[in-house]
């Protein structure tokens, strides 16, 4: 369905047969319009300029200019634009990269067509979403960094209320934060603001200097 008020789409991906698949199963679902395909990065960067779509469905193994610099510059350009990842790409470097160059998903090109799906509803929701693969490794990764002493520490704050001070505590602005741990820069705020209120802080100087005296923020 084409016309006003319909999702509109960019899919950047070299591989022109898995490009055209992907069109024909976001062009046949209702109320969503694929309005530029693209074959490079420096392509996808263009044509979301011209465009200014809802979604960008981004490879990271692309010609010219590679996904994660691509994503970098849609993000930095049209913020409002959310960018999904879909690669063969499976690894944390791949993953993390993806993550800090503002990607609002990361889906393998292994994932089927409902779940294609379902990752673009819920991005155009405004949400985040992983596949089970890629929300594994990520939730490996922040155990595996988070400091022991993080759980025993300031137990009146929630886990994500311990990743949040520990971030803070290593000097991460709000906005770091909301991309390291794919929050919304509001949810960040609110975890902030709970933070002071648990820990009796006035303000972020004396929430870190607290944090940094236990151990978090290294």
């Amino acid at each position: 369905m084409t016309g006003e008020g319909a999702l509109r789409i960019v899919i950047a991906d070299d591989h022109p047969l898995y490009r055209r698949g992907l069109a024909a199963l976001l062009n046949a679902h209702e109320g969503w319009e694929v309005v530029a395909e693209e074959q490079t990065g420096v392509g996808a960067v263009t044509a979301t300029h011209a465009t200014q779509p809802d979604i960008v469905l981004m490879d990271l193994n692309m010609p010219e200019l590679d996904g994660i610099e691509a994503t970098r510059r849609i993000v930095t350009t049209s913020p409002h634009v959310g960018v999904l990842v879909l690669t063969m790409y499976d690894d944390d470097a791949s993953v993390f990269a993806a993550m800090r160059a503002g990607a609002r998903g990361y889906l393998l090109k292994g994932a089927d067509r409902d779940e294609i799906v379902r990752a673009v509803s819920a991005i155009a929701s405004g949400e985040a979403i992983f596949g089970p693969t890629v929300a594994l490794r990520i939730i490996e990764f922040f155990a595996a960094t988070r400091p022991p002493s993080a759980q025993i520490v300031f137990p009146e704050l929630t886990a994500r209320e311990h990743e949040v001070l520990d971030l803070i505590a290593a000097g991460r602005s709000n906005t770091d934060v909301s991309k390291t741990l794919v929050l919304s820069p509001k949810t960040v705020r609110n975890h902030v603001s709970n933070i002071f209120t648990k820990l009796q802080v006035a303000d972020r100087s004396e929430a870190i200097v607290r944090a940094r005296e236990a151990g978090l923020g290294r």
